[in-house]
């Protein structure tokens, strides 16, 4: 992130100059990405079978996947203040969010086709371009008031879900209550908390430490925080080259060590308990995924949801059989309480 300030003295002729770049919020970029690929590996061992399946999506593995979200996210509201503490630099901010944006729409029409079933229509880059566009609005805001904002943000799916706002076209706010199927999905609440807080500490750091831009912290002399440092300045582009590289590789090793392949039903089934059982009881994942999976072998539809031809998420059969057999599931646990 690069700073400016303005020129008191007028040596510059009163004009905006710019300052060095933060050398600890660059390296503190290249760590999340350092994190992020090896979650992402991770997950391509879980997609191509070398792992159980639902490993990646489910215990520990979850919680890593969203503190890595969080710290990206969090990062870009801490940048946002940075970039814009004085006054709102319309030209810089047009052109970084038109990059994320044309990112986000990238990776939106490539995993269509990758992934028809479970693409990904909303994912980390769409909610820090939404986010960013939104944020402008509290860059003014005394930071109690973003405080008690993220606060709200981070409450708002607890309390606020509503059928409504399961439609496709609504589904990037956060609120629907069936969850749609995506490889990477990020919607704005509750992950705008985390933006706001972002905001909120630079803020604070700001007051802190007033002269930052001006007398900025000398660069600490480490090899290692000079390459975590050059990664975080070309965050972007490593965020979109690193996965492709990632499953070319793994493929790659498929055709010298193939995995073992386990029977499609029961991976299905496997896939489906492990991730169910992160947020839900155990004998509501199995009548529900028990369910599920005899619905869709009972419709001819599992083969087609398996290779991918059928989207999960736009399917009205698919749908109809998730909500069914949630009805189901929760009268069986019911019953047994």
């Amino acid at each position: 992130m690069t700073t400016t300030t303005t020129d008191p003295a007028g040596l510059h002729g009163g004009t905006t100059i710019p300052a060095k770049r933060l050398q600890w919020l660059d390296a503190a970029r290249g760590m999340a990405l350092i994190a992020m690929a090896v979650y992402h590996f991770t997950w391509d061992l879980d997609y191509f079978g070398y792992i159980a399946p639902g490993t990646a999506a489910t215990g520990g593995w979850k919680i890593f996947a969203r503190l890595i979200a969080g710290s990206f996210i969090f990062l870009a509201g801490f940048s946002l203040v940075l970039g814009h503490r004085s006054e709102i630099r319309w030209r810089p901010f047009w052109i970084r969010f038109g990059r994320i944006t044309a990112a986000a729409l990238l990776i939106t029409v490539a995993t269509y086709f990758i992934f028809p079933g479970s693409f990904i229509f909303f994912g980390i880059l769409h909610l820090i371009a939404a986010a960013s566009l939104i944020g402008l609005l509290f860059l003014r805001l005394p930071i109690l008031a973003i405080l008690l904002a993220a606060a709200a943000a981070f409450a708002a799916p607890h309390y606020l879900r509503s059928a409504v706002f399961d439609q496709p076209a609504l589904l990037w706010v956060g609120l629907s209550q069936t969850m749609p199927r995506s490889n990477d999905y990020v919607p704005l609440l509750p992950w705008f908390g985390a933006f706001l807080l972002g905001m909120a500490t630079s803020r604070l750091f700001l007051l802190r430490k007033a002269p930052v831009s001006i007398t900025p912290r000398p660069a600490v002399n480490s090899r290692w925080i000079s390459l975590l440092g050059t990664a975080g300045r070309h965050s972007l582009a490593i965020y979109l080259l690193h996965q492709p590289v990632l499953i070319a590789l793994v493929y790659l090793l498929t055709l010298v060590v193939p995995p073992e392949r386990l029977d499609p039903v029961e991976s299905y089934r496997q896939s489906c308990v492990a991730a169910c059982g992160a947020d839900t009881d155990a004998a509501f994942c199995s009548a529900f995924c028990d369910c599920t999976l005899g619905r869709l072998l009972q419709d001819e539809l599992f083969n087609g949801l398996n290779d991918g031809t059928i989207n999960a998420g736009t399917d009205a059969r698919i749908a109809a059989i998730s909500q069914q057999c949630t009805t189901e599931a929760l009268a069986g646990s019911s019953l047994k309480e």
